[in-house]
């Protein structure tokens, strides 16, 4: 009987241990979200840090959201090179042509291409070109080219 009695003990003892880890690693994982939702709100008025840009991914002239980041360049950064390393970029063409970001893409039969704007203006160049600055605010938009 007391060798039933100390694999019972021993049992629920490992089983104490298994689920008080457990619990840690939940708190820990709350106090990750409540860093990252404090992170948020502190960019949550819309200004950028010094050499920060904004880039923003949407579908159908901003009528879905898909994505947006605040990041950290460098000077004489290019858009493209800015774009493949922080978001999943699909190109054509040698890189000079984005197909997919965030694996969204326009399907075979729509007239639809990746265009984008920096500070509200259309750029003349494309993102394998476009040199970027501070505080630019960056929106790649999947849209009708029609």
């Amino acid at each position: 009987m007391s060798k039933w009695f100390l694999r019972i003990v021993s049992i629920l003892m490992t089983l104490a241990v298994i689920t008080g880890c457990g619990a840690g690693g939940e708190e820990q994982s709350e106090s990750n979200n409540n860093h990252t939702q404090t992170s948020t709100n502190e960019n949550a008025d819309g200004e950028l840090g010094e050499d920060e840009i904004r880039i923003t991914i949407s579908k159908d002239n901003g009528s879905e959201y898909i994505a947006e980041k605040e990041i950290e360049i460098k000077e004489d950064a290019i858009l493209m090179d800015v774009m493949q390393k922080n978001f999943y970029v699909k190109t054509k063409d040698n890189g000079q042509f984005i197909t997919s970001i965030e694996r969204v893409s326009a399907d075979e039969d729509e007239q639809k291409a990746w265009m984008f704007e920096v500070n509200g203006e259309m750029a003349n160049v494309g993102a394998a070109e476009y040199e970027l600055s501070p505080g630019d605010k960056v929106i790649f938009d999947l849209q009708a080219w029609e």
